[in-house]
């Protein structure tokens, strides 16, 4: 989309500002709520504060995963060499991730949004599935299956060939992954200076490998499954209306308006909601899909009866990969509809 054909000048020029010191402030804001998590557990540790602090841990690792990506459309500093190294230190490495992988997989899907070359595609095409074939998934992503096994793919994956020399694998895996472990090296002897040591398992590998695997579930859900027209661009991605409570835990940092953002990519995700605005004002604002809660979508999902089918023919290339914001996995809910393929997260 042309930005003149959807927003006046004024418009345009409200939601393309750039700050980075919001940006930062963002990115402070993610690090400090999940500190305060942390700390909270280990004040006054039970099960009510393990639980909320590891779903706060998790929904900031999320937060994290979005400024990264807000680092790959360049938009956390005006400056290049700013814009990476804060996407790529504070965001992406902690939780394992790679701004400059992921930016490359990225604008391809949005390039080709929901079109057959669309990478994504295999995320969205599975859906309506059935109650007993969610479940199955969220039992999968809550008891590690899931974030356990990307791991596993990503560390195999980073060691390169066995027949390479080792000293090849080993060049390879510090290209890989060896920025990411520095990251998390960091993180372990912060906490373990602070007497804490214990909290970098308990409270940051854990939420990673579960609870973040569902939040990203339902995320990529809400984005574009179940689309009412994959060709139009303002109904191929889907905006979600989100409270308090979905923002802390399943959208931060407004993640949730996914049409503005494919319409016009450039806009700073502080923006959104005032492009939101715009838009619900201006010719095209009927024709935006928009839900009013990830509720309403995850009822939506589920809305194949127990007893049919998931759809399609079965297939099981038990492939994986780890491409930043896309992780999917499940090899056993794989299935190909109408000749697209279609990976289910």
């Amino acid at each position: 989309m042309r930005a003149a054909d959807i927003l006046t000048p004024e418009q345009v020029r409200i939601v393309q500002a750039k700050s980075t010191l919001r940006s930062v402030v963002l990115i402070v804001h993610a690090w400090a709520l999940i500190l305060g998590a942390m700390a909270l557990f280990a004040w006054w540790p039970n099960p009510l504060t393990f639980l909320l602090a590891v779903a706060i841990i998790a929904g900031r690792q999320l937060g994290l995963s979005i400024l990264m990506h807000e680092g790959a459309h360049g938009m956390i500093a005006a400056d290049t060499r700013i814009n990476m190294w804060l996407s790529q230190w504070l965001c992406a490495y902690p939780v394992l991730l790679d701004t400059v992988a992921y930016r490359k997989y990225h604008l391809k899907h949005h390039a080709n949004t929901q079109q057959p070359d669309d990478p994504d595609l295999v995320l969205s095409a599975p859906f309506p599935i059935t109650h007993k074939s969610f479940r199955r998934k969220v039992i999968r992503d809550l008891t590690g299956q899931t974030g356990l096994q990307q791991r596993l793919g990503q560390f195999r994956s980073a060691l390169g060939k066995p027949a390479q020399p080792l000293r090849q694998r080993l060049a390879h895996f510090q290209q890989q992954l060896g920025r990411q472990l520095i990251a998390n090296a960091v993180l372990f002897a912060g906490l373990a200076a602070a007497g804490h040591w214990y909290l970098y398992p308990l409270m940051w590998i854990l939420p990673l490998v579960t609870v973040y695997q569902l939040i990203l579930r339902i995320r990529n859900i809400a984005e574009h499954a179940m689309v009412p027209d994959d060709s139009d661009p303002f109904r191929n991605a889907r905006t979600t209306l989100a409270g308090p409570l979905a923002r802390l835990f399943l959208a931060p940092y407004w993640v949730n308006y996914h049409v503005e953002h494919h319409l016009l990519m450039w806009v700073p995700c502080y923006n959104l909601p005032k492009m939101h605005r715009f838009l619900q004002k201006g010719p095209h604002g009927e024709r935006i899909e928009v839900k009013r809660s990830y509720g309403e979508i995850l009822k939506l999902a589920m809305s194949r009866p127990d007893g049919e089918d998931d759809g399609g023919t079965r297939v099981h290339d038990g492939k994986r990969r780890v491409t930043g914001l896309i992780m999917e996995t499940d090899a056993d809910d794989t299935f190909d509809h109408g000749g697209r393929g279609a990976q289910a997260t």
